[in-house]
């Protein structure tokens, strides 16, 4: 889930504050937004409202499991109102804790809420404005704008529920009545189509209200850039088979055998055609972190359409929790590189290709997480290498904290200091990967999976494999340089160099010497001194007279 979240307010006069409170939370995937607009007549408007934000945010985040959204905030609505109506009747003897209440929670793909008076919530899509929230006023006779209900009003409280499905792409709106009385839905739809903050709304809204419109106004605007169809994935009742054999049928596939890492990874076929299927793990039925990994997994397999990957997909209607990929028959780099090393040009081709993909898959702001030999396929043609990423279960956020998780000889130095996974990092491992696949070796040798690894000066590749050029054993040596700041710093400018040998520029360890730095002065250098030492000894013949042919 992606939620680009702006919120903004403004009192109706700067020195009185505002009656307004607003707030807005995410955790895993989860967002909740609260909108309240204390009842100006009433004594403690402002109290009310900055209450009900907090309780009602504060209570949703520690809901019970069990609890669905509909419930949880029906439950807790309930309770605000009743403590603020006794509270407000012990104190004042009349309600004056009084205030409007509207609320949104994102949850999958799926928006739900409920508001109470005549805050607002809105849904934009594709043009189209949509008010998702019931106004509770009254406009008859002489009541004109009358709140009919509102929090801490009466001892009861009867909300307006919605719940709507959302789209990547969505934009949300809550804002108080200073906002929407002033801003028509024309105007908002505008606003929102062209990805307006809240803050930009709540001016807009300022500079066109008339003395008598002016109030307290606050927004909060939510851009669902991507939804959390992870979460209803997980939710969604599959089965778990904790036996597989051979001849078994699932969901339409014949199992034909497993492969050598995994009971759970099998070769299959359907209709004549062979698939690798993956099913989740058997832990995932009682544990609820291995099944949200799994469910990950599957998420960003049938996300990434990219030639760089097999091709996944879940089956149609499916009853079990698993996934199919295309089968690529073709071996991994590791087996490859057990009979031989990579050409100069094939490591060229596999640079490029890892450089890429990884661009690709920063674009969504992920990373792979475990680049290396075994997780790359190699596709051998009549005049050229291709070649295919694999394994799904390792891709993951930018700048997420994975700690050790991939490969110990591929992880950068700073990834045993726990730090999160980045751009840096998997130049590291693409640096690594090339390195082995021209040497077959290791910069800083192989390093085992809970060892803390010292970094000294890599190896010089070309000391490895001395048919390697000069401008490519700088390529490597940046790439792996153990310092970050030494590194590549994008993608693109690794790849700028592997695309263009005439420009790169060599690269040294810091402290190295004269002579691995540049080895052509340091003899110039010699040879200077020498004939100095040469005409000076000449000097000193001559004046001593003594004859030199």
């Amino acid at each position: 889930m992606k939620i680009h979240t702006t919120s903004y307010g403004l009192a109706r006069r700067e020195k009185e504050g505002s009656q307004d409170s607003f707030q807005v939370r995410a955790w895993d995937e989860t967002v909740i937004a609260v909108v309240a607009d204390g009842v100006g007549g009433a004594r403690a408007g402002r109290e009310a409202s900055a209450r009900i934000v907090e309780s009602l945010v504060r209570d949703y985040s520690q809901r019970p499991r069990s609890w669905s959204p509909e419930k949880s905030l029906a439950e807790f609505t309930r309770l605000v109102n009743q403590r603020l109506y006794l509270d407000s009747i012990n104190r004042y003897g009349a309600p004056e804790l009084v205030s409007t209440l509207t609320v949104a929670v994102l949850e999958g793909d799926k928006l739900y809420g409920l508001n109470v008076g005549d805050s607002r919530i809105y849904l934009a899509r594709s043009g189209v404005l949509r008010q998702l929230s019931t106004d509770h006023i009254v406009n008859e006779g002489t009541f004109r704008h009358v709140l009919s209900r509102a929090i801490g009003m009466a001892p009861d409280v009867e909300p307006t529920f919605f719940e709507t499905d959302v789209l990547d792409g969505d934009v949300a709106l809550l804002c108080t009545d200073g906002v929407s009385n002033v801003l028509d839905g024309e105007t908002l739809r505008t606003r929102l189509d062209h990805r307006c903050s809240a803050r930009v709304i709540v001016h807009d809204a300022r500079e066109k209200a008339t003395p008598e419109e002016l109030d307290d106004m606050s927004a909060v605007v939510l851009e669902i850039a991507e939804t959390g169809k992870l979460r209803r994935m997980s939710e969604e009742v599959l089965e778990i088979p904790a036996q597989l054999a051979r001849g078994d049928v699932v969901e339409g596939y014949a199992l034909l055998k497993p492969f050598q890492h995994s009971d759970r990874v099998w070769l299959a076929s359907r209709e004549g055609v062979r698939y690798t299927i993956k099913f989740a793990p058997v832990e995932a039925g009682s544990n609820e972190a291995v099944l949200h990994a799994f469910t990950k997994e599957v998420w960003h397999a049938t996300r990434l359409q990219h030639p760089a990957f097999p091709k996944a997909f879940i089956p149609r209607d499916a009853r079990t929790r698993c996934y199919v990929m295309e089968f690529v028959e073709a071996p991994s780099l590791k087996t490859l590189l057990g009979s031989r090393r990579l050409a100069v040009e094939e490591s060229i081709a596999l640079g490029r290709f890892l450089l890429r993909t990884s661009q690709y898959l920063l674009q969504l702001d992920l990373v792979h997480g475990d680049i290396k030999p075994e997780n790359i396929l190699v596709l051998s043609g009549y005049d050229a290498i291709d070649f295919r990423l694999v394994d799904f279960g390792s891709v993951t956020e930018l700048f997420s904290v994975t700690s050790r998780a991939g490969t110990a000889s591929y992880l950068a130095p700073e990834r045993f200091r726990e730090k999160p996974i980045s751009e840096h990092t998997e130049i590291y491992a693409i640096g690594v990967t090339l390195y082995e696949a021209l040497t077959g070796s290791f910069p800083y040798g192989e390093i085992e999976r809970f060892q803390t690894p010292h970094f000294h000066a890599a190896q010089d590749p070309a000391r490895r494999n001395p048919n390697l050029p000069a401008w490519l054993c700088a390529v490597l040596l940046r790439a792996t340089a153990s310092d970050p700041a030494l590194r590549y710093q994008s993608y693109s400018e690794m790849l700028f160099d592997l695309e263009r040998p005439d420009q790169v520029a060599p690269f040294h360890r810091p402290g190295a010497p004269l002579l691995e730095r540049n080895p052509l002065l340091l003899l110039k250098l010699v040879c200077g001194v020498l004939l100095i030492a040469c005409i000076y000894l000449l000097v000193k013949l001559c004046r001593a007279g003594v004859p030199l042919f």
